[in-house]
């Protein structure tokens, strides 16, 4: 039976008392010593006395935060007395009431229409010159992304993720309004993981090759804080679980009760759990990709939560003609730092529907998202002992704004440029051995690549293509 207009509650404790470090994946282990990431209290586990203690109540304990030493349980006003009276709890701050859903703040299905598939699937790619890197074979092999969102509708049977299907190591949900993780209810976040994972005849994801698991954090229904906390328990899961590329399309700041709302003030990337977990899991080996929102045309204009974090990306959104989608949120952060960081296709954006097989687009940061996380997959699946955030600086030092001239606070740094970011060199030029190698010195060669990636021949200083026209 589904629970909602309940009363669930953040918990937070006063320490970590007979904790110890939690059970990391071997790939999650593995990853820290490549990155000499140190463990730190935060892999400590919450205490299992105070969590036995809460649930002693009549507490329904929903998750568990080690990064916050907290707790999202369900409990009415009386219990709750009673949990706050625990020697074990510093605080208690409501997250979700019985405030009816309101149908504007819930309204977080994007518009889709049928429209020819493959030429503006290639156009949303060459905006950021991916296709290079596919052309070079590197489509996220050997990464292992996470797709976080609310809704991943018949994603178990559609035929256009037959392809990566045995990839999905592992579902995951953290919210309350659905019974079945495919649900019909909800196919936001099957929309997103089609821009990654998608494979039809006329239709190529971003990175096809990687691994994947996908979490439910989101609740369709309602709008409430609690679903920040859901969300932080969903990026602990992924540290856990060695995920290396976090897509996240979610935001907050509007909540069906206006209380919860929160001035912009405090977007500042320190305020709000869910954005101090998103910068713990950045300092924890992840790359993680947030969406902007979709406020930019609306009177908060603003960045959300945790689109605030620090050390992640942050992405905004722009048409196929390169210019900036008008709904795309704004930065910067209140304590001004530069947001978004960089910015894809988000504007008539081709995705393809799990629910009827045919290409469809849609509008928002929430695709914009994912085209970029494809992107750092494809990226580090080319050079896979370089940390996270290198990555993230390499996809920055690419985008077309950088450095040349000053970010912006919608765009940030701007379209970036798989190619570029891959060769790490902003003029897009990079020699090529004749045995095919690279050759990152530029002596003694007679190929070079070009910025979109087409090989040319250099002879007596003429240029010639790979089939031997002269330029």
């Amino acid at each position: 039976m589904l629970t909602f207009l309940a009363l669930f509650w953040f918990v937070q404790l006063t320490d970590k008392l007979g904790s110890a470090p939690i059970q990391f994946s071997d790939r999650a282990t593995e990853n820290r010593l490549l990155w000499s990431i140190p463990t730190d209290s935060l892999d400590y586990a919450v205490s299992p006395n105070y969590i036995s203690a809460i649930r002693a109540t009549g507490a329904r304990v929903c998750h568990v935060s080690r990064w916050m030493n907290g707790m999202t349980i369900e409990a009415d006003s009386a219990t709750m007395l009673e949990v706050k009276a625990l020697p074990c709890v510093a605080s208690v701050e409501l997250t979700r009431d019985d405030t009816p859903p309101s149908s504007a703040v819930v309204a977080k299905r994007l518009l889709a229409d049928t429209i020819d598939p493959y030429q503006d699937n290639a156009k949303q790619l060459d905006v950021y010159n991916l296709r290079c890197l596919h052309q070079l074979g590197y489509e996220g092999q050997g990464i292992r992304m996470a797709v976080i969102d609310g809704g991943f509708c018949n994603v178990d049977t559609a035929a256009c993720l037959s392809y990566v299907r045995n990839r999905i190591i592992g579902t995951y949900s953290f919210s309350t309004d659905s019974s079945s993780f495919y649900s019909t209810e909800g196919g936001h976040g099957a929309n997103c993981f089609s821009f990654i994972a998608a494979k039809t005849d006329t239709y190529h994801g971003a990175a096809i090759e990687a691994e994947y698991v996908l979490i439910r954090s989101e609740e369709m229904r309602t709008e409430s804080p609690k679903e920040m906390d859901n969300l932080v328990a969903a990026l602990e899961l992924c540290d856990s679980l060695g995920v290396n590329v976090i897509s996240c399309s979610l935001g907050y700041r509007l909540f069906d009760n206006p209380t919860f709302n929160f001035p912009h003030e405090q977007v500042d990337g320190n305020t709000m759990r869910a954005s101090r977990a998103a910068a713990i899991a950045a300092k924890k080996g992840i790359l993680c990709c947030f969406s902007a929102g979709n406020d930019g045309n609306k009177d908060w204009h603003y960045i959300g939560i945790p689109a605030d974090a620090k050390d992640i990306l942050t992405i905004g959104a722009v048409r196929k003609d390169s210019t900036m989608a008008s709904f795309s949120s704004y930065g910067p952060t209140a304590d001004g730092r530069v947001k978004p960081e960089v910015s894809a296709v988000g504007s008539e954006a081709i995705y393809v529907s799990t629910q009827t097989g045919l290409a469809s687009k849609g509008n928002g940061t929430s695709y914009s998202t994912p085209l970029v996380a494809g992107f750092a997959a494809a990226l580090w699946s080319a050079m896979p002992n370089v940390s996270a955030q290198e990555i993230r600086e390499r996809i920055i030092h690419s985008a077309h704004l950088y450095p040349s001239y000053d970010p912006n606070n919608q765009m940030g740094y701007g379209i970036p440029n798989a190619w570029k970011a891959y060769i790490n060199n902003p003029t897009g030029i990079v020699n090529v051995n004749d045995n095919g190698g690279s050759d990152h010195t530029g002596k003694d060669v007679n190929k070079i690549m070009s910025p979109n990636g087409r090989i040319i021949i250099r002879k007596a200083n003429k240029m010639y293509s790979i089939l031997g026209a002269e330029f």
